[in-house]
């Protein structure tokens, strides 16, 4: 992990700057003609660490991607895409979530960190909200000249709007935070009964030795993707079964392959989904 602002490459011209807060990751994908950069950090200060790594490898112009609408992906899109302009990629959902009222995307931001982080909860507060312009219902490729980069809608999982890049000429993948390392997944606004089916489409179009970028942590590779898409599984019937049961959220939590207060979130939230079905 970085402290400062190190990229690292990751794999043919592409690189990884791993923050010590949140642990969250950003990517630069260089081509021959352009530049492509993928979640901007949570801070204008974050991302103007970026902007000066991202210039010691490249002067090209770049285009941005957000691979969902959380803060700590996109909060720096104001700074990073801003001089000289550049274009904010992600999909219609993530957009229409940016959208909103600039008061309430950065409440939502201020209220998940108020009480870990009030530091940067009050840094939140000023953040300039600059959502993306271009959006992207299930695919859309960029040229960079030399190489393309496919931006794809997998389906629900981590949101309801995450996108994932692939480099198909390096044979990698930034997944964003449907695939998590080092903490487990997030189901706060998560979809549990879906996150499972939209991994494996992932997987399908990894390789056995594909490097896959997570929202968080350090690259893994295709075993790691798989082991993490079992658990998504077995937590997914655990909750379908539970339900069917009528057994309470509690005792489903304890038997699922996370922590219990995550298993209690993502319980919660696929108990809900049911429901509205019947």
């Amino acid at each position: 992990m970085t402290g400062g602002g190190d990229l690292v490459e990751v794999g043919d011209r592409v690189y990884v700057l791993r923050r010590e807060r949140l642990d969250v990751n950003s990517t630069l994908i260089v081509g021959g003609a352009a530049a492509v950069i993928v979640d901007t950090g949570s801070t204008p200060a974050e991302a103007a660490a970026l902007v000066t790594a991202a210039r010691r490898v490249t002067d090209l112009p770049w285009s941005v991607v957000n691979t969902h609408h959380h803060f700590d992906h996109c909060f720096g899109n104001e700074v990073v895409a801003g001089d000289p302009p550049a274009p904010v990629w992600a999909h219609q959902e993530a957009a229409r979530l940016l959208r909103r009222p600039v008061e309430v995307v950065r409440d939502e931001a201020y209220r998940e960190m108020a009480d870990d982080d009030p530091r940067l909860a009050a840094q939140l507060r000023d953040v300039v909200v600059r959502p993306p312009d271009r959006t992207v219902t299930r695919s859309a490729t960029l040229d960079l000249g030399d190489r393309v980069v496919e931006l794809w809608h997998p389906g629900r999982g981590h949101t309801i709007g995450d996108l994932v890049v692939r480099v198909v000429d390096a044979d990698l993948l930034v997944a964003g935070d449907l695939v998590e390392q080092g903490a487990p997944p997030s189901f706060d606004d998560g979809y549990p009964l879906e996150w499972p089916d939209t991994l494996a489409a992932v997987l399908r179009r990894l390789g056995p030795s594909s490097v896959v970028v997570p929202g968080h942590g350090a690259c893994v590779d295709t075993g790691f993707v798989r082991a993490q898409h079992a658990e998504l599984v077995a937590l997914e019937w655990l909750i379908r079964d539970g339900h069917a049961d009528g057994a309470p959220v509690d005792r489903v939590a304890a038997q699922a392959p996370f922590d219990v207060a995550t298993a209690t979130v993502a319980v919660t939230r696929g108990y809900a989904e049911l429901a509205n079905r019947t």
